[in-house]
């Protein structure tokens, strides 16, 4: 991709219309969306990119598409199995709500530089604008393979845990007590697994102009899904019901490991369903303000899902059954046993995990979505083997069709690993948590570091609240890297080993050995406006789309 290089600077009454000069408000809404178009067009020539493809997201559309990529409460149903042996209702509830103030921290920092650099390349591209020059290339290059492999590898990890899922619920039916009408074999799994992935890559490439609609029905569909569960299982409660004391003071850890730590395995549960806080960076080129649009959608999501897990979560500890028979479940997922408890019938609870479902396919198509713009956009600057195949955008579909086919490809490849442990999911969603907390972390920690001066440009910059954000964003980063590469239980078995650290260490010995082979020499790292006249262009219409948001 060739960076750009001239051009005037656009000025700032001609892009945005004049108060009175539409005759409508219909036609004045037209313009006022035309022009935060050409203005967020620009700003991306000007950080160096031809625009390929189509803005055409609301802001609530891109903040329903980023609740969407946590699909609160189906993020938070298919690894609940982590909080319960890890300590039970007070690691459930306070876990939850714990982590989800910490990731706000993070959003609250991606959104600052966000609103500086917003271009699909996210991070990866922050990480390259803030570095210093002598370590830019290196630290971009780390960044941006953890960023792709994090979208790749939490793709694959929605898809194959929505396969999990799927069975368990089916299984609320039973042939006799504690079994399940359908005994899945390894190589079924694996089919169901294919099914769904070549659905969502499907929904993704051949319907991006409707995915607004979807994620718009998305939302809606969540919460009435949410309510419908809260409702019925606190009204029938068919085994009764704890007090309060149970639900916010009982501990019981399960995992094996001591007290302290147990309740730390638990926060897993919170960390994999948060940890797609970034991915929506990578559809900045997709949004009409990006600036302020994208920043807001993470922020107002982490809140939202926030207050959403919390309605979702506490009806279900008030009916939970023992403890100890979910952690004991061969399926791993504890939710559809939780609802056939309170309810007392396979056919309402079925009926009942119906939403989750649907929202489980529509989460995977989000993610789909999200990790080809992230593989498309790293690809545009040479950094993937076969770049120049990868970074092709399909202009009938209007999508990177080559990206998405490749990101699909190396999830069907990876999920394979579920033929030699069927502990593959807690790998795939460990590798995919670890990847992406560490591309979070790497821009705010450059950033911090330099002094967060480059703010200056951007729409948001909170100051010392910014920096303990960016504190708190860090410090969590460093404890999740090890937490994800931890066994939930011990003792530990083979078969039951954690993986996510394998998975990790392929992706970084695959991106290392490339960038000796053939980055160090030939990868330059995306365009850059080193030449005083672009930077210049670029903080003037930066400073033009602060004025009109303001």
């Amino acid at each position: 991709m060739a960076p750009v290089t001239g051009g005037d600077v656009v000025p700032h009454e001609n892009i945005y219309p004049r108060k009175g000069s539409v005759g409508s408000n219909r036609e004045k809404a037209s313009n006022e969306e035309d022009g935060a178009t050409a203005s967020a067009d620009n700003l991306l020539e000007a950080l160096g990119f031809q625009p390929e493809l189509t803005r055409n997201r609301s802001t609530w559309q891109v903040a329903f598409m980023s609740f969407v990529l946590a699909s609160i409460p189906y993020g938070l149903a298919t690894t609940l199995y982590y909080p319960i042996i890890g300590g039970g209702p007070v690691t459930i509830i306070w876990g939850w709500l714990g982590v989800s103030l910490i990731i706000l921290c993070v959003a609250i920092s991606l959104g600052e530089i966000t609103s500086v650099y917003p271009t699909a390349g996210g991070v990866y591209y922050q990480t390259f604008m803030l570095s210093p020059v002598w370590c830019r290339r290196v630290t971009a290059w780390i960044c941006g393979w953890a960023y792709v492999a994090g979208n790749i590898t939490i793709t694959l990890a929605v898809n194959f845990g929505t396969t999990l899922f799927f069975i368990a619920c089916v299984n609320v039916f039973e042939t006799e007590p504690g079994a399940g009408v359908f005994d899945a074999e390894t190589y079924q799994v694996f089919l169901i697994f294919l099914a769904i992935t070549f659905l969502t890559n499907a929904i993704s490439s051949l319907g991006n102009r409707w995915l607004p609609i979807l994620d718009t029905f998305a939302i809606f569909w969540t919460f009435a899904g949410v309510i419908s569960i809260v409702v019925c299982v606190l009204a029938i409660a068919k085994n009764g019901r704890h007090d309060a004391s149970f639900v916010f003071t009982e501990f019981v850890p399960q995992s094996g490991w001591t007290p302290g730590w147990s309740f730390m395995i638990g926060l897993l549960h919170a960390g994999y369903a948060t940890s797609s806080t970034g991915m929506i960076i990578s559809m900045c080129e997709e949004v009409r303000q990006p600036s302020t649009q994208v920043p807001k959608a993470m922020v107002g999501t982490i809140v939202l899902n926030s207050i959403c897990g919390l309605v979702f979560l506490i009806p279900l500890v008030f009916v939970i059954p023992d403890l100890g028979d979910l952690a004991a479940l061969a399926s791993g997922q504890p939710l559809p046993s939780i609802i056939v408890s309170a309810v007392g019938s396979s056919g309402g609870a079925f009926g009942l995990l119906i939403p989750l479902m649907v929202l489980a396919i529509i989460c995977g198509v989000g993610c789909t979505t999200a990790s080809s713009r992230a593989t498309w956009a790293f690809a545009r600057d040479g950094a993937i083997p076969g770049s120049q195949w990868w970074k092709v955008v399909n202009t009938k579909l209007d999508v990177p069709l080559n990206a998405m086919m490749l990101a699909m490809v190396v999830e069907i490849l990876l999920a394979l690993i579920s033929f030699g442990s069927t502990a593959a999911f807690n790998a795939f969603s460990g590798a995919g948590v670890i990847f992406l907390t560490v591309s979070y972390a790497v821009p705010i920690a450059v950033s911090l570091i330099g002094g967060r001066k480059h703010l200056a440009a951007g729409v948001y910059d909170f100051g010392i609240f910014g920096v303990v954000c960016n504190c708190i964003a860090i410090a969590w980063s460093l404890l999740a890297v090890p937490l994800f590469c931890m066994p939930s239980y011990i003792p530990v078995t083979l078969e039951f080993m954690n993986y996510a650290s394998v998975v990790f260490v392929g992706f970084t010995l695959i991106s290392a050995g490339w960038y000796f082979i053939w980055g160090s020499k030939h990868y330059q790292g995306p365009p850059t406006h080193e030449d005083a006249a672009l930077e210049e262009r670029r903080a003037s219409i930066a400073a033009s789309y602060r004025h009109h948001n303001e």
